[in-house]
């Protein structure tokens, strides 16, 4: 199906599938997919049933969405990303072909038909049936989740796109919390009983090659030219995981790439009785393909990671350009009818990759594969951290990737020309710009790389845009000054409205139609109900709804929560800047003093955190188990009970977030300022009611321009300010802990083993990191602020109709952060494609 073909018939509709051929499909996949009848079936061989089945509507839609775009000829958006955090698909798909009601009716009549036939009771409840579903462990954080979402919008708005990845084994990692409140990393083995929604492609294998060394030679027309020789080669297999649209418009794919040894087995080794030898190459092959960023503070690690971007780079580029060549002659036009997004500096080795199939494939001079390379890439940036900005030693590329190192190289001293020209003898501006870092060990920038090589840089939102061209990429802004963006980020209100908050979705469109699913916009139509009292009163019995659906779900970790509370909720990857450790500083003080006035008039708070610490981020880490602790002391004094619990919920991801966003009362967007890109949590928490409590960061700026300053509670420094009391060597956390009391006595009982008696000394590293290195990300310097913001919060808490009031206007006026926004932006005014006709 990938390559032109003809036109298959229509789609089955909606209105053609009946219940009772539904009913059939699904039988018939029970018996002849799964291979079993009625009377000895499992929870997960009817999960198979239904997900083949729904399977079998997408592939029509797919096929007819992949003719489109050949009869058309358009152009194509190639997402490349190490990351799609898409969640559980089954519900996702049903929704999106407008049979989410029909399978509750055929399995509800399946029920009773078993029932009466084989005389037992059949549970087939369609939400516990879809929890059969294994999570795709393809992602991790808000890189991943913007990549799915990117991808949902592109098919619903029929746009050809599709995604670039690497199919994992085992993720990242599943996280437990152990009896000492630590995490524990287990492998997530999502795939151990196979994955329904995909088709396996090993008609689209590719060899990717490592090692070797570069030979030189003239070529017909006297040109030298390089052969990269004596390889060390994979294979890597694709594997297309289906994407609807909602509506039944198009369907799009992710194509990602398995790793596969060209040699699986070694008989003459095996024969001779070398057992391991015989199957070694074919071990350290599929490793490429085992885990989602492998630790990289070993040399072994670092190298995994370069060899699993350039690995699904390669492949991905390989597959485009057999893509483009079935239908066009001229390599020459591959701009004109590919777009290709990089989603951060991980597949920024691309560019390099694309240059030599160019150079050394196609024959290509360097100005017109430059040209071309040019053209075709774009590149989003999602950090201003710098050392997030991927670094690898020159000496790992020599070694692994020769012919790349070369490349880039050459990329480098044409760019420096150029420099040179406009800036002659400035060799400090060289060092500044050049690709290449000569300060310690010779390294290759790859966010310079992806700057200096696309036509287009985006960030992610407009306070972002603005700080990398003031930090970051300052100087490569300075003198490539049309290159820089913005592409405020935007999540789909499909997943996270229509399927996450059923009862809130069903109220809206009671009221205002069902238009906002696709236009989001829409929901603008609520504002005046705002100041309906009926209507005030139903969104608080959605909200209570989504709050008791979170307190069932937590039940299952031994959680249990007080619907009647406020719940606080703080869930994101794990890591400094993002501050969780500031909230934990805020519970400690609310403990203190609820422990020192519990007959006052408290409002009942239970705050909820959730995210996973990279396995080497100690830090991180240590911030998780205080947070457990924390909650094991608080949980159980009696003097604050029914005023305050803490719980951290584990292995966050899109199906427990699916839970717990819609019971937010209280959103926690607490990052130092300047240092979010954008966050996409915050849009899911205000788009489901929650008030947000947060810094002028990321996305929380823009929010608070279409809610109202009013209706959202800010806090703490700005970006300038926070960069200037960093920066300016004014700052002392030491005087901030001395100057505070409430401070000090949180920070002494961290350091004193309150929370840690079987071990006093377990948090010293927090200690440490807040005044022996001084506060970094400027907590202490943010702690008085934010108290006084949380004395607010209770305040409103207080009022329930005012909360609920400012609660609708967030929703209200969430528009601008649909994900389809975002995408028609790029699409525009990046990628230059348009909508299938």
């Amino acid at each position: 199906m990938d390559k032109p073909i003809a036109t298959p018939p229509p789609a089955t509709t909606t209105a053609e599938t009946d219940v009772e051929t539904l009913k059939q499909r699904i039988l018939a996949h029970l018996k002849h997919t799964v291979g079993k009848n009625p009377q000895t079936t499992t929870d997960l061989d009817w999960y198979h049933a239904i997900a083949q089945t729904v399977r079998d509507e997408l592939v029509d839609d797919w096929l007819n969405t992949f003719s489109r775009a050949y009869d058309q000829d358009t152009k194509r958006v190639y997402y490349f990303s190490l990351e799609f955090l898409i969640g559980r698909s089954l519900i996702n798909n049903l929704i999106y072909i407008g049979q989410y009601d029909m399978m509750n009716q055929v399995l509800s009549e399946l029920e009773e038909e078993f029932g009466k036939t084989y005389g037992r009771k059949f549970d087939l409840d369609l939400e516990r049936l879809s929890e059969q579903e294994a999570e795709a462990a393809l992602g991790n954080g808000g890189l991943g989740r913007l990549a799915a979402c990117i991808m949902d919008s592109l098919a619903t708005q029929e746009i050809p796109g599709y995604g670039y990845g690497i199919r994992y084994d085992f993720g990242m990692f599943r996280q437990m919390i152990d009896e000492r409140g630590e995490q524990v990393e287990f492998p997530d083995n999502w795939l151990r009983y196979r994955n329904p929604w995909e088709f396996e492609r090993p008609e689209f294998s590719y060899p990717i090659r490592f090692f070797g060394r570069c030979v030189e030679f003239q070529d017909d027309k006297g040109n030298l030219r390089v052969h990269w020789v004596d390889t060390e080669e994979v294979l890597a297999v694709a594997h297309d995981l289906l994407i609807p649209g909602y509506g039944r418009k198009a369907v799009n794919h992710i194509r990602l790439w398995k790793g596969k040894s060209p040699r699986d087995f070694d008989l003459k080794r095996f024969n001779r009785g070398n057992y391991i030898e015989a199957v070694h190459h074919r071990s350290e092959t599929e490793t490429l393909s085992r885990v989602l960023y492998p630790d990289d503070s070993t040399y072994e690690g670092k190298a995994l990671r370069l060899r699993q971007e350039y690995f699904f780079c390669s492949a991905s580029l390989q597959d485009i350009i057999r893509r483009y060549l079935s239908t066009h002659d001229d390599i020459r036009g591959l701009p004109d009818k590919v777009a290709i997004q990089l989603n951060d500096t991980h597949p920024a080795v691309g560019i390099a990759e694309l240059m030599r199939l160019l150079l050394d494939e196609h024959g290509l001079d360097w100005a017109t594969a430059w040209d071309i390379t040019g053209r075709t890439f774009s590149y989003t940036n999602h950090t201003l951290l710098p050392e997030a900005l991927e670094i690898w030693p020159a000496s790992l590329f020599e070694q692994m990737l020769p012919r790349h190192l070369r490349i880039i190289q050459d990329i480098n001293h044409r760019f420096l020309q150029d420099v040179m020209h406009k800036h002659p003898g400035d060799f400090e501006q060289m060092r500044r710009l050049s690709i290449f870092s000569e300060e310690g060990e010779k390294s290759v920038r790859m966010g310079h790389l992806a700057f200096i090589s696309s036509h287009k840089v985006n960030g992610v939102a407009a306070i972002h845009t603005e700080l990398m061209k003031k930090t970051i990429f300052t100087d490569l802004h300075a003198f490539m000054p049309n290159k820089i963006t913005n592409k405020t980020n935007g999540i789909t209100p499909r997943r996270w409205l229509r399927q996450a908050n059923m009862p809130l979705a069903e109220l809206i469109t009671s009221r205002i139609g069902d238009k906002w699913i696709t236009h989001l916009g829409e929901l603008h139509h609520l504002v005046p109900l705002a100041e309906d009292k009926k209507f005030r009163k139903a969104f608080q019995d959605a909200k209570r709804q989504a709050k008791v659906r979170l307190v069932e779900y937590v039940k299952r970790f031994g959680m249990e929560m007080n619907v009647d509370t406020m719940f606080d909720v703080q869930v994101k990857r794990m890591h400094e800047y993002k501050r969780q450790l500031l909230n934990v500083l805020q519970v400690i003080t609310r403990y203190n003093r609820i422990k020192a006035n519990p007959t006052a008039d408290w409002v009942p708070r239970t705050v909820i955190f959730a995210g996973k610490a990279a396995p080497a981020y100690y830090l991180a880490k240590v911030i998780i188990n205080l947070i457990n602790n924390v909650a094991d002391i608080v949980n159980h004094d009696p003097q604050v009970d029914g005023r305050l619990k803490v719980f951290f919920i584990p292995n966050y991801n899109v199906s427990n977030a699916e839970k717990i966003i819609p019971a937010a009362d209280l959103s926690e967007q607490i990052s130092t300022a300047g240092t979010e890109a954008s966050g996409t949590g915050n849009m899911k928490f205000s788009l489901n009611g929650a008030l947000t409590i947060g810094t002028r960061d990321g996305a929380n700026i823009e929010i608070a321009e279409e809610v109202g300053e009013e209706n959202i509670f800010f806090f703490g420094l700005s970006a300038e300010e926070a960069a200037e009391l960093r920066y300016g060597g004014q700052y002392s956390a030491w005087e901030a802990y001395n100057a505070d009391q409430e401070l000090k006595q949180v920070l002494d009982m961290i350091r004193g083993g309150y929370f840690s008696p079987d071990d006093p000394a377990r948090f010293l590293p927090i200690w440490e990191t807040l005044i022996d290195r001084n506060d970094h990300f400027l907590l202490l310097a943010d702690y008085r602020a934010y108290m006084e913001c949380q004395d607010q919060v209770d305040a409103l808490y207080k009022d329930p109709e005012e909360w609920t009031r400012k609660a609708i206007i967030n929703t209200a006026n969430m528009g601008k952060f649909s994900i389809d926004r975002t995408v028609m932006d790029y699409a525009q005014e990046i990628w230059n494609v348009k909508p299938l006709a």
